[in-house]
């Protein structure tokens, strides 16, 4: 049986920790309110109406590429572009290639922050086995100009943030919601947490200080999992109704 992801790949790892996830796109939710293509959003209307939802629906197809046989992840793959041909139909132009790509580089550039965040650092044939997995998904997905490793990636990604993050209309509405559903302390956590992840260049749009709060926090929180306590804090601080579905992120080795 050929996984699209192999089973002792540092992606599994990365991915089947609820924890690194929810920095994942705590940091991907500050960046993407940036971009120019943020406006897509607003067309389908699902992530200002229901941040969170979003997520899970995200987290879904996720999980279904980097777990599965590989012929069920290209379908995955294949359904993902499907709904993008959709909404792109729908509202008469194409999602430019490029906003793809962002996409694409979020995930690359937060997976390896989140895990080194919450881990250890990852040494350079992990990183450049975290890119090639999202590598083969943008092809998978038809995108063109993907760099071919990670080390040409890195450039890229940083011409990326200078042509295609901005300030807009959208970002304060953005940010509204994402208060309006988790609630004020949770709000701050996020963005506090965000602090911790994004690249200088979204921390300067932003605009974001160096420190966060949580850094002092994350020593902590450390030690609570190695004492399988870490729950008490999540339950802290995620809302109550997504509490089970935040909790079937991890992923136990067998």
């Amino acid at each position: 049986m050929q996984f699209f992801v192999e089973q002792n790949s540092v992606v599994r790892e990365i991915r089947g920790k609820s924890d690194t996830i929810l920095f994942i796109f705590t940091g991907a939710a500050a960046e993407f309110a940036l971009n120019k293509a943020v406006d897509w959003l607003y067309f389908t209307g699902r992530l200002p109406s229901d941040p969170i939802g979003r997520l899970f629906s995200t987290v879904g197809y996720a999980r279904k590429i980097v777990f599965s046989l590989m012929h069920e992840a290209n379908k995955a793959i294949d359904a993902l572009r499907q709904i993008h041909a959709a909404v792109e139909e729908n509202r008469g132009a194409s999602i430019p290639d490029w906003a793809y790509r962002d996409v694409l580089f979020m995930l690359i550039h937060y997976s390896i922050a989140a895990y080194e965040l919450l881990e250890k650092k990852l040494i350079d044939g992990e990183k450049e086995e975290v890119y090639n997995v999202f590598y083969r998904v943008g092809a998978r997905m038809g995108l063109k100009e993907l760099p071919p490793n990670y080390i040409d990636w890195l450039p890229v990604r940083n011409a990326h943030l200078i042509a295609d993050l901005q300030m807009s209309k959208y970002i304060a509405d953005l940010f509204k919601q994402y208060k309006k559903h988790l609630g004020a302390m949770r709000f701050k956590v996020l963005t506090e947490g965000q602090k911790l992840v994004v690249p200088d260049r979204v921390k300067e749009l932003l605009p974001f200080s160096d420190f966060s709060l949580l850094t002092p926090v994350l020593p902590v929180y450390k030690i609570s999992r190695l004492m399988k306590m870490d729950w008490l804090l999540k339950n802290i601080l995620l809302p109550n109704d997504y509490k089970d579905q935040i909790n079937e992120l991890d992923i136990h080795p067998g």
